[in-house]
């Protein structure tokens, strides 16, 4: 049995990579679902990544 991880990303992170790149890198939220993915199968942990922009 695996465990689960739950990765919860909040509002404007899917801008990772495209909003002032010079500030806070050229890497995208989908570099570091794949990193986070990649670093859950070497532990055998399974990955749930989620995005919302609410900020309730």
């Amino acid at each position: 049995m695996s465990r689960i991880v739950y990765v919860l990303n909040g509002p404007n992170l899917k801008l990772l990579g495209k909003r002032q790149p010079a500030i806070y890198g050229h890497e995208t939220l989908a570099d570091v679902e794949a990193d986070c993915r990649r670093v859950g199968r070497e532990l055998d942990l399974e990955i749930e990544f989620r995005q919302s922009n609410a900020e309730h």
